[in-house]
């Protein structure tokens, strides 16, 4: 079994459990600002020709699906960093500073005309793309570099998702009040930008210097180019965790994406996606608070068994709902509590890889294992944003001048999108799930009795990789 915690062990655990979760915080604005509101940004905000929005639509796709291989490319530089500050922490703050300045340069008017300005956009996203990668794949692969309890694990997935859900939602609730009051133009949207970045950059200091990485595994070999093709590839567990979660992700990216475009054209009041997004934002919240006291009675296939149940009646309540935020609300509520649960669950359905893959494969490459989580949030964003960009071109929304010049036709092509697509993949990735995951309680305890009878993990969890 895994080490008994002691008193030195308990509060190094408490210390990394927030510290590494405070870090979320921003980074989760930064993300939800450009996977949910650049494509806003560039047809509400700039007025691009449908031309343009068509193409950068199509550049995102691409330039998503290029990162998200190279993320794990990433995973096993991180894997071979040797430093005093151990294997993430030197990427984590590259990455903070890169992806800060691009960050910024995508919400900024260049004033090119089009043709100029797609090229610049698809060098500028793709470049946030790579130092995103820089800092996302060293951040959620040093948390099961912080214990090998699970109910550990998944007390750190649930705070950390706790301070990303408030980061999320807090831009969702945010953006179109604030940037409306700066003045609802370029500059406005720059400004909000800016102070999101700042506030990533702050979450990020948090972890750099409250974490203290405790040492779990004895150091392994650089894992080569050809090792790396059979770190993914053998770890089959691995494998069928990231077809369930890229198929969910999309149908949760795809409904998100919408939101805006769904309270401006078919609810006819866009300023309602404000309080309807701090609904969501409570919901999601509530599901991570009360996620441990349901795990304590309950196995995760139940929880993700209920959860999945949740959010489908959630979108049936959705698409049948009358345009009143009664009964929106409460299918938004039963949509975003039942995805958080799906959310912490899939974050430690791929912590339990690292060890399996280890146990399996004989070298525990955790960054390299870990890297499949931001692949997957990256492709399921990418496929997501792009239903979403050719639906707004095909459906008439981005050549409307007004909200009354969408059809009836446009907007059912909308709401098919937003409520009917998602739902069909979220029970897809839930039934690949359900017939190949196969990592439950029992077998990860005889997996880490394994790992620790073959010498591969370490009894001395009190000592801190940042003491080397």
């Amino acid at each position: 079994m895994a080490p008994r915690p002691t008193s030195s062990s308990d509060a190094l655990f408490a210390r990394n459990r927030w510290a590494f979760s405070v870090g979320t915080l921003g980074r989760d604005m930064v993300y939800a600002l450009v996977s949910l509101y650049l494509i806003v940004f560039l047809s509400e905000v700039l007025n691009a020709s449908d031309s343009f929005v068509w193409w950068a639509g199509w550049l995102i796709l691409g330039a998503r699906l290029f990162d998200a291989v190279m993320d794990i490319v990433m995973g096993s530089i991180v894997d071979n960093t040797r430093s005093r500050w151990g294997h993430y922490k030197p990427w984590i703050t590259v990455g903070a500073l890169a992806s800060a300045v691009c960050t910024l340069l995508l919400f900024t008017d260049l004033g090119l005309p089009d043709t100029s300005y797609v090229i610049a956009f698809a060098l500028i996203y793709l470049l946030w793309g790579l130092t995103w990668t820089m800092n996302d794949i060293p951040y959620w692969a040093l948390l099961p570099a912080l214990t090998l309890d699970q109910k550990q694990r998944e007390r750190i997935g649930a705070l950390a998702k706790i301070f990303a859900t408030i980061g999320l939602f807090s831009v969702v609730v945010a953006i179109l009040p604030v940037t409306s009051a700066l003045g609802d133009d370029t500059r406005a949207w720059f400004l909000f930008t800016a102070a999101v970045v700042a506030i990533m950059l702050a979450g990020q200091l948090v972890t750099l210097f409250g974490v203290r990485e405790p040492r779990l595994a004895v150091e392994q070999p650089k894992v080569t180019l050809r090792g790396l093709w059979r770190v993914v590839t053998g770890n089959d567990q691995l494998l069928w965790t990231a077809i369930a979660m890229v198929l969910f992700m999309t149908g949760y990216v795809t409904t998100t994406s919408f939101g805006v475009y769904f309270f401006k054209y078919a609810y006819r009041d866009a300023a309602m996606y404000t309080p309807f997004g701090a609904v969501l934002g409570v919901a999601q919240l509530t599901g991570f608070l009360v996620f441990p006291l349901f795990r304590r009675r309950f196995s995760r296939r139940t929880l993700y068994t209920g959860a999945t149940t949740t959010m489908v009646a959630g979108y049936l309540l959705f698409f049948f709902s009358p345009m009143d935020m009664v009964w929106i609300g409460a299918a938004g509520l039963l949509l975003f509590v039942g995805q958080s649960f799906v959310v912490v669950l899939m974050l430690v359905f791929l912590t339990d890889c690292i060890e399996y893959g280890h146990w399996k494969l004989g070298n525990r490459n955790a960054a390299v294992t870990f890297a499949l989580q931001p692949f997957i949030n990256k492709v399921g964003a990418a496929l997501g944003t792009q239903i979403v960009s050719v639906v707004v071109v095909l459906s008439g929304i981005n050549s409307a001048a007004t909200r009354d010049d969408v059809t009836p036709g446009g907007l059912l092509m909308m709401r098919m999108a937003m409520l009917v697509l998602p739902p069909i993949l979220i029970v897809a990735g839930y039934l690949i799930y359900r017939a190949k995951y196969r990592i439950d309680e029992e077998m990860y305890a005889r997996i880490v009795d394994e790992l620790a009878e073959r010498g591969q993990l370490t009894k001395g969890q009190g000592s801190s990789n940042d003491d080397r």
